[in-house]
C-alpha cells in the first residue's frame, strides 16, 4: 500500500478512537452487548487494521490510555486484548503476549470476573496454537470458572457458550474430536439464551460444520459452510481464512481436488490481503502440499511444504526472538502476582495489628457496657415477670369466678325451665282429660263448639312447646348450634328429645310432653343413639350433657 494511503488510514482510525474514546469496548468474541460506535470501530480494525498493525495499534493505545484516565477498567482490558489480537494475526506472539499479560494483571488487580474470563480465554487459545495442551486447558478452565461466577451473580447463562466454544476450537486444532463433540454439545445447551443474530451462534455453526465433516458427512458440511459464508464475509471477513480452509478440506474429502485447491488459495489470498491469521498459513500450505502430491504435482508439493516449514519456524519456533516469551509468560505472571500478594500481605499485617489494638479497646468498652446492660435487664425482667405473674393470677381467678357464676346461673335457669315444663306436663294432662270429655260431646256444649275448644287447646300446646324451645335456646345458646354442626342429620323431633334429655327428664315425662307412649320414647332414644353413632358403653345423657 502506498505510504500516503497508510498514513490516511492511520489518521482516520486515530480520529475515530479519539472521538469515541468514552465508550466501552465489548467482548466481540462472546457477543456481549455493544453500541454501534464500538462495533463500527472493531469492524475498521477487522477489515483494515490487520493490514496496518501500526495504525490500529496506535489507535488502540490511545483508547487504552483514555480508558485508564476515565477509570474504565473493562474498556482498558479490552483495548489490550484487541492489541494482542492485532499482533497475533501478524504472527508476532511476543507483542501479543506482552499485551495479554498486561491485560491479565489489570483484570486480576481489578478483580472483574468478565475481564478475567476474557483474558484467560485469549491466553488459553494462544497456548493451544503451540500445542501446549496442559497450559491451554488450565487457562480455558479459569475462563469458564469466571463465567460461572458471573452467572451466580445474575449474568445470563449465554456467556457459557463462548467458554465452551473455546474448548471446542482448541480440541479441533489438536484433532481430539471426541472432546470437540462434547464441548459442542455443551454449547448447544445454552444457545437458546442467545439472540438469533448473536455472533456466537455463527461461530458455533462453523465449529459444528467442521465436526460434521470430520464425521464423513462431507456434503452436509459443505451445506453448513455455505450457509454461514455470507455472514462471515460481511461481519468477520478475516475469519474467511479458516472458513475457506475447511471448505477446501470438505472438497478434498469428496475427491473434488480442483475446488479444494481453489479454496485453499482463496484462504491464502484473504490472509495476505487482510493481514490476518498469518500464523495459520503454514497449515494451509501443508494441505496444499498433500493435495499436490496426490495429484502427482511433486514440484508444487515440494514448494508448498517448504513454504509451510519456513512459516512454521517463523511463527512457532520457540527459539525465535518473537516467540521465546511464550514459554515464560506464565512464570512471569505468577512472579509478578506473588510480589503483589506479598506486598498486599505485608500491608494487611500492619493494618491487622492496628485493627487488633482498636478492636481490643472496643471489646473492653463493649464488654463493660454489655455487663451493665445485662444487670439492668435482669432487674427489669424480674420486675416485669413478677408483675405479669400477679396480673395473670388475678385474671385467672376472675375468669374462674365468672365461669363458675355462669355455670350456676345456667343450672338455675335450667332447673326453672324444667319446673316450668313439669307444670306444662300437668297442665297438658289436665287439658287432655278435658279434651277427651269434650270429644264425647256430652253436656250443654254442642259438638261444634267442642271441636273449636279442642282445636284451641291443640294450638295452645304448640305455642307452649315453641315458648319452651325459645327459652331453652336462650339459656343454652351454643347447644343447638353445636348439635347441628356435629350431627346435621338429626330431625326436629330428635333435637327436641336431646333438649329434654339435657334437662334430665325421665322417659315418662318425655312421653307425656311429646304425646307418645313410654315404649315409643325408648325406641326413639335407641334411634337417636344410632344417629349419634354412640358405642354401647357410652351414656346418652352424659354425651348430650357435654355438647
Amino acid at each position: 500500500m502506498p505510504k500516503l494511503g497508510k498514513l490516511f488510514i492511520k489518521n482516520t482510525l486515530t480520529l475515530l478512537f479519539l472521538v469515541n474514546g468514552t465508550f466501552a469496548f465489548a467482548d466481540f468474541d462472546s457477543n456481549q452487548n455493544s453500541n454501534n460506535n464500538a462495533l463500527f470501530l472493531y469492524q475498521q480494525i477487522n477489515t483494515l487494521g490487520y493490514q496496518n498493525p501500526d495504525s490500529s495499534a496506535h489507535a488502540l493505545e490511545l483508547l487504552y490510555k483514555a480508558s485508564l484516565k476515565n477509570s474504565d477498567t473493562l474498556q482498558a482490558i479490552n483495548s489490550l486484548r484487541e492489541l494482542a489480537h492485532v499482533y497475533s494475526h501478524q504472527g508476532n506472539h511476543k507483542l501479543s503476549y506482552d499485551h495479554l499479560w498486561s491485560a491479565l494483571m489489570l483484570a486480576d488487580a481489578s478483580n472483574t470476573e468478565l475481564g478475567k474470563s476474557l483474558v484467560y480465554k485469549d491466553i488459553g487459545r494462544h497456548y493451544s496454537y503451540y500445542n501446549r495442551r496442559e497450559e491451554a486447558l488450565k487457562f480455558l478452565n479459569l475462563s469458564l470458572e469466571s463465567r460461572k461466577k458471573m452467572i451466580n451473580k445474575g449474568t445470563d447463562k449465554g456467556v457459557l457458550v463462548d467458554g465452551y466454544l473455546a474448548f471446542a476450537a482448541t480440541f479441533r486444532e489438536m484433532n481430539e474430536w471426541n472432546l470437540n463433540k462434547i464441548y459442542l454439545d455443551s454449547c448447544q445447551l445454552y444457545l437458546s439464551y442467545l439472540e438469533p443474530t448473536s455472533t456466537s451462534r455463527y461461530f458455533y455453526k462453523f465449529e459444528e460444520a467442521v465436526s460434521v465433516n470430520n464425521l464423513k458427512n462431507h456434503e452436509e458440511a459443505l451445506t453448513k459452510f455455505k450457509e454461514i459464508a455470507p455472514w462471515f464475509k460481511e461481519h468477520y471477513p478475516t475469519y474467511q481464512v479458516l472458513l475457506f480452509t475447511y471448505l477446501g478440506d470438505s472438497y478434498r474429502d469428496l475427491g473434488r481436488f480442483t475446488e479444494s485447491e481453489n479454496y485453499y488459495n482463496k484462504a491464502l489470498v484473504v490472509s495476505e490481503t487482510r493481514g490476518s491469521h498469518m500464523d495459520f498459513t503454514p497449515l494451509i500450505y501443508e494441505r496444499l502440499s498433500d493435495l499436490y502430491f496426490s495429484k502427482n504435482k511433486h514440484i508444487e508439493a515440494y514448494n508448498s511444504i517448504k513454504k509451510a516449514k519456513e512459516l512454521d519456524a517463523l511463527y512457532f519456533d520457540s527459539r525465535s526472538e518473537n516467540n521465546s516469551p511464550l514459554l515464560e509468560i506464565q512464570d512471569a505472571f505468577l512472579k509478578e502476582k506473588k510480589l503483589q500478594e506479598d506486598l498486599a500481605k505485608e500491608q494487611r499485617l500492619n493494618q491487622m495489628e492496628q485493627d487488633e489494638k482498636v478492636l481490643f479497646l472496643q471489646k473492653t468498652i463493649l464488654s463493660t457496657f454489655i455487663i451493665i446492660l445485662i444487670l439492668f435487664g435482669l432487674i427489669y425482667f424480674n420486675n416485669v415477670r413478677s408483675k405479669h405473674r400477679a396480673e395473670k393470677q388475678v385474671i385467672k381467678e376472675k375468669r374462674e369466678l365468672e365461669v363458675q357464676k355462669n355455670t350456676e346461673i345456667i343450672e338455675l335457669k335450667n332447673k326453672e325451665l324444667a319446673a316450668s315444663v313439669l307444670k306444662l306436663i300437668e297442665k297438658d294432662a289436665f287439658i287432655e282429660t278435658l279434651k277427651n270429655k269434650l270429644s264425647n260431646g256430652k253436656g250443654d256444649i254442642n259438638r261444634h263448639e267442642a271441636k273449636q275448644i279442642i282445636h284451641s287447646i291443640s294450638s295452645n300446646n304448640v305455642e307452649n312447646w315453641n315458648e319452651f324451645e325459645a327459652r331453652f335456646v336462650a339459656i343454652n345458646k351454643s347447644f343447638y348450634q353445636n348439635l347441628k354442626e356435629e350431627h346435621p342429620n338429626l330431625t326436629l323431633n330428635d333435637q327436641r328429645l336431646c333438649a329434654l334429655v339435657k334437662l334430665n327428664f325421665s322417659s315418662k315425662d318425655i312421653a307425656r310432653l311429646l304425646n307418645m307412649s313410654p315404649d315409643s320414647v325408648h325406641t326413639t332414644r335407641s334411634r337417636l343413639r344410632k344417629k349419634l353413632e354412640l358405642p354401647r358403653n357410652m351414656n346418652l345423657k352424659q354425651f348430650i350433657a357435654n355438647i
